[in-house]
């Protein structure tokens, strides 16, 4: 059952553009455009099921119904059935074997075809009545009506039949289209769980998933999916959790790990204390961006509105234009004024450039297209939020690298202390600067308190925490007035620290006590397992120019470069100053005022985000717990493999691809079948080739998207 759009509601959010269209394409763009509005549609369907019709009946965007149905798979066949018989019955001697006349052979031919056509086009026909009624001229069943009346009429019934039958066949494969991208949405929805067995002081309760608070306990048993995000407050256990990242192998879990909506439980009971509201869990976070995806318009995807719009009227014109002047330039010439031997051909050829007239290829594969690139990411774990992202990342020529938690796993580890300040040992050295970081939530943070097991934590007196964006945290620790941070937190209270000459390879953290240095910790970072092998990928896939920015010392920038082969790497950078190198990339692939090509920024998401507002596609790594995150990036890896990029990339590409490939493939076809028709050197079947066989071409070629294979 196909679902009921009204024009009513949904219209609001359609380009105003779109309005002139023809409305058949208008139906079907309407549906690529909501086709993931689920949840909303069923309910609309509830509350109009009066306007819903057997078969494929929808409201469309000039807000009338159509009047008749779609024509059913069983009357398809039916029609084809007459029309094939029809076709067999004029070729063979039946007037010899059964002694009837000529003429009673050609009715019963006739009969057949004409049936053929009524069953086939009967729907259409009152479409285009019902769409006249509303002042709707330009539309696919207005244009395929007149064609097949006027084929009738020039006594051409084969022909106007075959319009109609493969018109419906057309119909047929455009909606399978919608139903099979429709489906890849649904079965993202089908993984959020409705319901969730709470944990109450005396027993447990099973209550949808919109009844959980934050802070509340749920139980989750194996084979069950978990419905909300939280923490496991216990249990162990293995979750399967392809469904958020594509990654097969199954991710140990306990006491304490953060686990994500829609993972399935493996092996053993789980407690999980909720996080969040079942509306801001990461499988309904999913869902809304995928959902939302549409709204993003990408050039090509304009370029469709913007000539849908112009294309077919000017083509209804141009077959004006062929049925009456040559006819009146023929008939002054040589006095012919004759119907068969002059105004007839030039009918039959404006005939066909009504046929070849509707853009249905390009209006209905474009946004599916699109729709089945973002809804591949997805199912990878590559969440894009608009095909205008999916378009970028197409076209990267400049890839740009936070570091911390990018390309380095973010699990820093202390590995050496230097007290400079005899009066403080490096025990000392290491409380203080702990206590500073005490509430901080830096991974830099956790790692001082990881090392860090003295009791006098529990006793420490901390105020005046005062936390520096990208330089550090001034604070007082018991009555000492304490500086933690980097070089530009020293050189902002001119303290006179020393640099680290023994090892380059780590950040360092300056510690300053009541305005006297005191010294210095080094903390060192592991690079991820597939950062190299996503540098090369890039590098094979064009991408020109590689680049890290971090706010960590230059050393660290260099050394971190130097092993992953980063084209350049800059350290010591504010948020400022990483979003002015940005403009400086930006500027380098706009030379000569034209741009070449697009930037990507991949960070955490939070503390870069003026970066990845700016950056053309801006990618937030493992983020998917983060409210910052999602709100800040364009596209968000819901696994923290930067190697994910280059999968996104190829996805993408290999979406532009098959768009290019249906624009410029429609446009020859139709182009070259409509000068054709102007010179008389094809039939209607090459026309009626030209419109639904051309459609059905470039469907099929944009459901390439949608297939399930994990190659990209």
């Amino acid at each position: 059952m196909k679902k009921n759009i009204n024009c009513n509601d949904e219209m609001k959010k359609c380009d105003e553009n779109k309005k002139k269209c023809c409305c058949h394409e208008h139906e079907h763009l309407n549906e690529l455009e909501h086709l993931n509005e689920l949840e909303h549609l069923n309910e609309h369907e509830n509350e109009h099921g009066e306007h819903s019709h057997n078969g494929h009946s929808h409201e469309h965007g000039h807000n009338h119904e159509h009047e008749g149905k779609e024509l059913s798979t069983k009357g398809l066949i039916l029609a084809a059935t007459l029309y094939i018989c029809g076709i067999i019955v004029e070729h063979l001697p039946i007037d010899s074997w059964f002694g009837i006349s000529q003429t009673v052979h050609e009715a019963i031919v006739l009969v057949l075809q004409f049936f053929a056509y009524i069953i086939a086009g009967k729907n259409v026909i009152l479409n285009a009545i019902s769409n006249i009624m509303h002042g709707e001229f330009m539309d696919e069943a207005f244009l395929m009506t007149i064609s097949s009346i006027g084929a009738i009429i020039l006594g051409k019934v084969e022909e106007a039949t075959a319009i109609m039958f493969l018109y419906q066949v057309g119909e047929k494969f455009e909606d399978f289209a919608v139903d099979k991208s429709r489906h890849s949405i649904e079965e993202i929805a089908k993984l959020r769980p409705d319901h969730a067995t709470l944990k109450l002081e005396n027993g447990t309760k099973d209550v949808a998933t919109e009844e959980v608070s934050p802070d509340s306990i749920i139980i989750v048993k194996p084979g069950e999916r978990i419905p909300i995000d939280g923490i496991i407050s216990d249990g162990e256990s293995f979750l399967d959790t392809s469904a958020l990242t594509g990654e097969s192998i199954p991710k140990r879990v306990c006491a304490g790990d953060e686990v994500l909506s829609g993972s399935i439980n493996i092996q053993g009971v789980l407690e999980i204390r909720t996080t969040k509201q079942a509306g801001d869990s990461a499988l309904s976070r999913i869902l809304e961006l995928v959902e939302n995806a549409s709204e993003n318009k990408t050039k090509s995807e304009q370029f469709v509105s913007r000539f849908a719009k112009v294309y077919t009227p000017i083509v209804v014109f141009a077959a004006l234009a062929v049925a009456v002047i040559p006819g009146l330039v023929t008939g002054f010439a040589s006095g012919n004024w004759n119907y068969e031997s002059n105004w007839s051909i030039w009918i039959y050829r404006a005939l066909m450039f009504l046929v070849v007239s509707c853009p249905c290829a390009l209006v209905i594969s474009i946004p599916l297209s699109f729709c089945g690139g973002i809804t591949s990411c997805a199912r990878r774990g590559i969440l894009i939020k608009g095909s205008t992202y999916l378009e970028a990342l197409a076209k990267t020529k400049t890839a740009v690298f936070d570091k911390t938690g990018t390309l380095t796993k973010g699990n820093f580890v202390v590995t050496h202390i230097h007290a400079t300040n005899s009066e403080i040992t490096e025990e000392e050295l290491l409380a203080l600067a702990t206590h500073t970081e005490m509430f901080s939530t830096h991974p830099i943070s956790t790692s001082l308190k990881a090392a860090h097991h003295d009791k006098c934590c529990d006793t420490v007196v901390l105020e005046n925490v005062n936390e520096i964006t990208s330089k550090g945290i001034k604070a007082i620790v018991n009555g000492k007035e304490v500086l933690a941070g980097n070089t530009r937190l020293m050189n902002d209270f001119g303290i006179n620290y020393n640099e680290c000459t023994e090892h380059q390879d780590g950040t360092v953290i300056h510690v300053a006590c009541n305005g006297i240095y005191s010294g210095h910790i080094v903390i060192s970072d592991e690079i991820k397992d597939d950062s190299e092998l996503t540098i090369k990928g890039l590098k094979s896939a064009g991408v020109e120019n590689i680049v890290m920015l971090t706010g960590d010392n230059e050393k660290a920038a260099y050394t971190v470069a130097a092993k992953l082969g980063l084209h350049k790497a800059y350290g010591q950078l504010l948020s400022a100053d990483k979003l002015a190198k940005v403009e400086e990339l930006l500027k380098e692939l706009s030379k000569n005022g034209k741009k070449r090509g697009s930037l990507i920024f991949v960070g955490d998401g939070i503390n870069d985000a003026p970066v990845l507002a700016r950056a053309d596609a801006g990618i937030a790594m493992g983020a998917m717990g983060s409210d910052a995150a999602v709100e800040a990036s364009d596209v968000i890896i819901m696994e923290d493999k930067p190697s994910k990029i280059v999968d996104a990339i190829k996805i993408s590409r290999k979406t532009l691809k098959i768009v290019y490939e249906n624009i410029i493939g429609s446009l020859g076809i139709k182009g070259a079948i409509l000068i054709c028709s102007a010179f008389g050197i094809t039939n209607m079947w090459l026309a009626v080739f030209g419109d639904v066989g051309v459609t059905i071409l470039a469907v099929l070629n944009a459901l390439h998207l949608l297939k399930k294979s994990k190659k990209c």
